[in-house]
Order: structure tokens, then C-alpha cells, then sequence
């Protein structure tokens, strides 16, 4: 049978405008309304701030819970309405564009003050909504606010600046001139700043972030990349502050971001929190997989001696078991980036093997190279090493394998900045033994607690303890090492691929 009576809702069928500005489900957005408490609902006094509108459906879903809280004490409807959206919701949009959507939801007119728009109180046609195109402020070829690149957004005015109001001033607070009870949204993500590959992007969303803490409102709630947790460019100062946080109350977290956004890959998924100001405390983290919370638990955001945020409740106790042991870490071993000064994109080799050569391994196999193209740490050529490659990335769900497969790295070898070098070691056997262990589950599972990128530098071994290289490893002998019981195995297990089953 046909429903002829069905009324879709047109903000859950808007496609993004891309992987950085993600519009947001209406029954996304109800769930993180649902971290806020009850009350706000009926407080006729709460002041509202969503400082990214988009498509205007934080404000909507608001109003729709204000309608309802506020019936008793303002009964009529037109009164109820006027008050809500004159004093109590307000909103800053990203573009020209999507003020003129957000008020269109909002008020059911792109003009505050129209003809149709359900508000009788606005005497101009922005109403709580507003935009105000703004440029970068430049200090030397970049943005002071956002990193911005003077190339790229020094552009005439009929071509949209991405320079967005709200961390574009020292005083957000000058703005709308207001305290706010309520800021809610979903940032930008990053901004482009430049052609090159290394320098595509920089993150954005934790600025907005900062900058809605300057308001000290009483309750913060946005939905973000859980890159953050572990990695970033440019983010360590940001992580520190919110992993000693202790007003960040809830976590939830959406390892595949698909499972929160139908259709947007966002590598390393996403998650949203509740910071509430006046409330400290141990934080609840959630993790939910398709439709379901497969995982809760009251903790802190950072384990003792920790630096970034264990993503999985199920780790916990054993990084703990792991921790007991006071061993060496393994990124003691691990070379930092382009550990013999030769980039990817080098190409001053020879194909064939030459007098004096150095074998050089490279994203397009195995070349040679003279002795002096060597620009660092000339003295591990001779030694015994083993070689992975610094960046391993899947999509989907889990089990991941996590690590591409490392390879001997035999003396009189290099790498370029493709790979990592871990050693040196004394022997081809201890070689061996080291890609023994990296094989395991156990190993990769330790690198899943820092890696939610593609890339896997020195920093996402760090909490992989050091073996006896002396033997070989596998997972069961691990496993009775760190006493690990049935229900962490079968854990690891649900998370971690087997590497031998892969044929790359």
C-alpha cells in the first residue's frame, strides 16, 4: 500500500557540501540534544548558540523542545513562538548560502521578517540568524585566525572567503552581546590551504571549540573527527586541554563515521561530547556501532601517565595489564620520518645494482643509489633493520589489520620516506623475531590504541611494550604473558585482523 499522507522531512535528504561541512541529521541532532537536561527545555530564560548553522536544524529541533517545555507557563502558541525565536534561539551561519536555508528552516521564511516567516517580532530580515561576510585577517601568507593560505582565499568578493564569524575575532562575545546557557553545532573540519599533498588541509573544528569555551556557557555539545584523540596536525596543545578536562562529561563515539553520517567517509570516525561547566567528574563514554551502544563506561579521559585517549572501553583493562610490567616502549625502536633524509618522491636512482651501491627500498620497488644521496643516519646502512611503511589505511568495519607488512631491511640498504626503520639489530634472526611479534594481534592491537589515521608514525608505537627479541612471539605466548582472560582475547580478536591471511 502507498501512504499518500507521508511527509519526508527535507533536512535528512540534503547531500553535504563536502567532507569538511557535513550537514546533520535531524535524528542525530535529536541525540545530542538528549545529553542536555530536561529542564533547559522549560526555562523560559535559556539562551541558545549554534555558531555554524548549516541547514538550521539544531535551532529547529531546539525550538521544536521549547514549544513543548514552555506550553504551560506561555499557552498561547503566537506568543510562545515569538518569544522562543526572538529571545531565546540564536544562530551564526557559514555562508550567505546557508543563512538564507537556516532561516528558511528556522523561521519558515529566508527573511526573518517576511511575509510568511511564523516570528512576528523582527524588524529586519536576518532575525537571531546571522552572517556577515568576513575576511581573513593576514600576517604575513597566512590567516592569523584559521591558517588560512593567503594564495588560496585572498579572493574577490563575489567568491565565498571561508573565513567564518565566529573564530574570526578576539571577542565572540560582541557578537550577539549575550551569555549563553547552550552551544551546539557541527563545525567545519578543515580548511584547504595549498596544492601540495603534505599541506592540503589543516583542522579547523577544534577552533570553534576554543572559541565557544571563551563564552563560558553553561553546557558545550559539538560532534567532531575523533582524530583528535590520538593525532592531528597542529592539535597537541588542543588535546592536552580537553583530555585534563574534567567538565568533558560524555563521549559518544562512532568509530565508523558512516554509521553517524550515511554516505561521508571521515577516516577515524567521529564522536560528539557534552562539556558541562559546573559539574567535574569522570567522563561516560559510549561506543555505538551501526544502531546499537556496544560499549559504556564511567572513566577518565586519560589513563594514569597517559597522553592520548584510549578510544575502546574493552582496552582499558588490558593496557593496564600491559602497564603492570614496566617495560621499554616499542617507539624507542621506530625511526622518525624519512629516517634516511630521502623523500617519496625522490628519484636520482639507478634500476640495476653498481659498484659501491646502496639498495634503496622505494614505493616502486627496489633501486640503487650512491652512498653520499644517503643525507642521514649514514651509519645505519650497515646495520641489520626491518622496514614498514608509515601509513596503512582501511575503510569499513573491523576487523582492521592496522599495519601494512613489515620486511627485512638487510645492511647495506636505506628506505625512502615511504618507510619507517625499526632497529637497528645485531642479527638477521633478531630481524626475524621482531616481525614475528609484529605479525601478532597483540602488537597490532596496541597500535590501534593510538592510530586513527592513515598514518602510523613513531608516536602510534608507544604503547607497544618491548619483547625478547632473542625469540619469537605469537599471540598465545602473549597472551599468557600479560594474563590476558577470555573475554580481552575474544576482544582483540573482534578488532584485529590476522596478518598471515593477507596476501599483500
Amino acid at each position: 500500500m502507498i501512504q499518500t499522507n507521508y511527509n519526508p522531512d527535507v533536512l535528512s535528504c540534503l547531500a553535504n557540501l563536502s567532507n569538511d561541512e557535513v550537514f546533520t541529521p535531524p535524528s542525530l541532532v535529536n541525540d545530542i540534544l538528549d545529553l542536555l537536561p530536561t529542564e533547559l527545555w522549560s526555562n523560559p530564560n535559556a539562551k541558545f548558540l549554534d555558531p555554524v548553522s548549516k541547514s538550521g536544524v539544531f535551532l529547529r529541533e531546539m525550538a521544536k523542545r521549547l514549544m513543548k517545555g514552555l506550553e504551560t507557563q506561555i499557552p498561547d502558541k503566537q506568543e510562545r513562538i515569538n518569544h522562543i525565536f526572538s529571545q531565546q534561539l540564536y544562530g551564526i551561519a557559514i555562508t550567505e548560502l546557508t543563512s538564507l536555508l537556516s532561516r528558511r528552516s528556522v523561521y519558515c521564511s529566508k527573511t526573518a521578517n517576511g511575509k510568511y516567516s511564523i516570528c512576528e517580532t523582527f524588524d529586519d530580515e536576518q532575525g537571531n540568524i546571522r552572517y556577515k561576510r568576513i575576511e581573513h585577517v593576514w600576517v604575513g601568507e597566512k590567516c592569523k585566525y584559521c591558517g588560512a593560505t593567503k594564495e588560496v582565499y585572498d579572493r574577490g568578493g563575489e567568491l565565498e572567503t571561508y573565513a567564518y564569524q565566529f573564530i574570526h575575532t578576539d571577542k565572540p562575545e560582541k557578537i550577539f552581546n549575550m551569555k549563553f546557557d547552550v552551544i551546539v553545532g557541527n563545525p567545519p573540519y578543515q580548511l584547504t590551504v595549498g596544492v601540495e599533498k603534505e599541506n592540503y588541509a589543516v583542522p579547523l573544528y577544534h577552533s570553534f571549540i576554543e572559541q565557544a569555551k571563551k563564552l563560558n556557557p553553561r553546557f558545550l555539545s559539538m560532534i567532531i573527527p575523533a582524530r583528535w584523540y590520538a593525532g592531528g596536525r597542529g592539535l597537541d596543545e588542543f588535546r592536552k586541554e580537553m583530555l585534563n578536562d574534567n567538565r568533558i562529561r560524555r563521549i559518544v563515539d562512532f568509530p565508523n563515521a558512516t554509521d553517524c553520517f550515511p554516505g561521508v567517509d571521515i577516516s577515524g570516525g567521529v564522536c560528539y561530547f557534552l562539556w558541562d561547566r559546573d559539574n567535574r567528574g569522570n567522563c561516560i563514554v559510549e561506543t555505538v556501532k551501526g544502531d546499537d551502544v556496544v560499549s559504556k563506561m564511567e572513566r577518565p579521559l586519560l589513563e594514569k601517565n597517559g597522553e592520548t585517549f584510549i578510544r575502546f572501553n574493552e582496552a582499558i583493562s588490558i593496557l593496564r595489564k600491559i602497564a603492570l610490567k614496566k617495560e621499554e616502549t616499542f617507539d624507542k625502536l621506530v625511526s622518525a620520518q624519512t629516517p634516511f633524509g630521502i623523500v617519496s618522491s625522490f628519484k636520482a636512482y639507478k634500476e640495476n645494482e653498481f659498484k659501491d651501491s646502496v639498495k634503496i627500498h622505494t614505493v616502486n620497488g627496489v633501486k640503487y643509489i650512491k652512498p653520499d644521496a644517503v643525507l642521514r643516519n649514514q651509519q645505519w646502512i650497515k646495520e641489520h633493520k626491518v622496514y614498514i611503511s608509515k601509513s596503512y589505511g582501511e575503510r569499513g568495519n573491523y576487523p582492521y589489520r592496522f599495519l601494512a607488512k613489515p620486511f627485512i631491511g638487510e645492511p647495506n640498504s636505506v628506505c625512502t620516506q615511504t618507510y619507517l626503520m625499526i632497529g637497528p639489530f645485531s642479527s638477521e634472526k633478531r630481524c626475524k623475531n621482531v616481525i614475528s611479534y609484529i605479525q601478532t594481534k597483540f602488537f597490532r592491537f596496541c597500535i590501534m590504541q593510538r592510530k586513527n589515521t592513515q598514518d602510523a608514525m613513531r608516536g602510534a608505537y608507544s604503547y607497544v611494550p618491548v619483547q625478547n627479541f632473542d625469540e619469537s612471539w605469537d599471540d598465545e605466548k602473549l597472551y599468557s604473558k600479560y594474563n590476558l582472560t577470555k573475554q580481552e582475547i575474544e576482544f582483540i580478536d573482534s578488532m584485529v585482523r590476522p596478518m598471515e591471511l593477507d596476501n599483500e
